[in-house]
């Protein structure tokens, strides 16, 4: 039954990507239904998890790797294969210089907060070897680069994706707390999403 809740976030991305056609619509969809899935199942795990480090070095740490993925996504952007019309379909999903800024804000201070919880607090696992929310969380990713880069780079961003899950599972378990994951991630999707801003304008 508990890993049910892990279709929802699948459901409300599809639903908003291709039905709704808006990202706005995607995001908030998603978040609803990871909030909506941990109100039903009542876990046990304090939410003050996701504040909770050991070492601030491993904290530092996260955010300078996980920094990196914007940074390497913008440098090395003509290696992706990037489709050429991707300015067209990102503002085909309502995304547009008068609202980009709002929604990377919104997304990088929200988004990891309710995603450490969920895949790495409440489907997480202290096991050191690849477990099942890691390929959970790389799999909806899909949905969100489906047309938007060749598959190979699409396949090849899914791998890296479930080793970033692993890797702040393993922060997780080391700390014993989210909060380096959490910043982490918060850093990753700032970077990436400012990449992706500027190459769709």
């Amino acid at each position: 039954m508990k890993w049910l809740t892990a279709v929802s976030p699948y459901l409300a991305v599809g639903i908003g990507l291709f039905w709704f056609q808006n990202a706005w619509a995607a995001l908030l969809g998603f978040h609803f239904a990871i909030v909506l899935s941990l109100l039903l199942a009542h876990p046990k795990l304090p939410v003050k998890v996701v504040f909770q480090s050991n070492d601030i070095r491993w904290v530092i740490l996260s955010i300078v790797l996980c920094s990196s993925g914007g940074i390497f996504l913008y440098l090395f952007r003509s290696s992706f294969g990037i489709v050429s019309d991707l300015h067209v379909q990102v503002e085909s999903l309502g995304l547009n210089s008068s609202n980009w800024i709002a929604f990377i804000t919104y997304f990088a201070l929200v988004n990891p907060w309710i995603e450490e919880y969920f895949w790495r607090g409440y489907l997480g696992s202290p096991t050191k070897s690849l477990y099942t929310s890691d390929f959970a969380y790389a799999g909806f990713h899909a949905l969100i680069l489906w047309g938007k880069a060749q598959t190979g780079w699409i396949i090849y961003s899914l791998i890296i994706l479930v080793f970033a899950g692993w890797f702040w599972r393993q922060l997780a378990r080391t700390e014993q707390g989210l909060l380096a994951p959490w910043r982490g991630h918060i850093a990753a999707d700032f970077t990436i999403l400012m990449a992706v801003s500027q190459m769709s304008m």
